[in-house]
């Protein structure tokens, strides 16, 4: 079950929300708000799984109301502007939702969430076993063991699979190597990150993938060489 509270500044919003959470069996609606500074107080006490958060009130925006609280908490955004889709995903909702949205929608966005809270209630148990991306406006799942090697390009990177298909994301080498479980991956040059388990071979500072050829920096030779010793044992 996850544990949802809505706020948005129209009564009438709410009311369709809360219908739409009614005819979900996973989502209990615990609360409405109509002011930010009210629910903010509600969820110090009171903490949930998931808001839907309309981004456009008058007194507070629903982008700093969710900067105020834990980031422990999902967010789905609610709003009849698009325009505030790009300024929301940056805080990595599970969704965005434009009004008017229908229940088949709702269920997509609801149906996102639920898998994510699976995804971190198993992550403790298996941390390796997959994780969870931005792409567009979706969280996809990325099964750990399917990469071949990551490829960072400028502000994004490029994940890439043994079935030759390949995923663009809007994240920094950095920031997918702390996803990424340990020691399994390495970094072996500031532009890829590679599973040594997929590595057949090296040569003149170069790995050899099954399908690709990866080069190794200088700066990252004596960590590339250890691992390879350290397999020797």
């Amino acid at each position: 079950m996850i544990t949802a509270v809505a706020i948005d500044d129209e009564p009438l919003a709410l009311n369709i929300i809360k219908a739409l959470c009614g005819k979900v069996d996973f989502i209990e609606l615990l609360a409405t708000f109509t002011e930010p500074a009210t629910a903010i107080d509600y969820l110090n006490e009171h903490p949930v799984d998931l808001l839907f958060l309309d981004i456009n009130m008058p007194s507070m925006s629903g982008i700093e109301l969710y900067k105020s609280i834990s980031k422990k908490t999902m967010v789905i955004f609610t709003t009849a502007h698009s325009i505030y889709a790009v300024e929301g995903f940056s805080l990595d909702a599970i969704d965005y939702l434009l009004k008017p949205f229908d229940l088949n929608r709702f269920k997509k966005a609801v149906e996102k969430a639920r898998e994510y809270k699976a995804y971190l209630n198993l992550k403790s148990a298996e941390p390796s076993a997959y994780l969870f991306v931005r792409v567009d406006y979706s969280m996809v799942k990325v099964v750990v063991a399917d990469i071949q090697y990551i490829e960072g390009l400028d502000n994004y990177i490029k994940i890439h699979f043994d079935d030759n298909k390949s995923l663009l994301v809007r994240m920094s080498m950095k920031a997918i190597a702390e996803k990424l479980p340990e020691p399994g991956f390495i970094r072996v040059h500031r532009s890829f990150i590679v599973p040594f388990s997929k590595v057949q071979s090296m040569r003149n500072k170069t790995l050899f993938l099954k399908h690709k050829e990866i080069p190794v920096g200088t700066n990252y030779v004596d960590t590339v060489m250890h691992l390879f010793k350290e397999s020797d044992n």
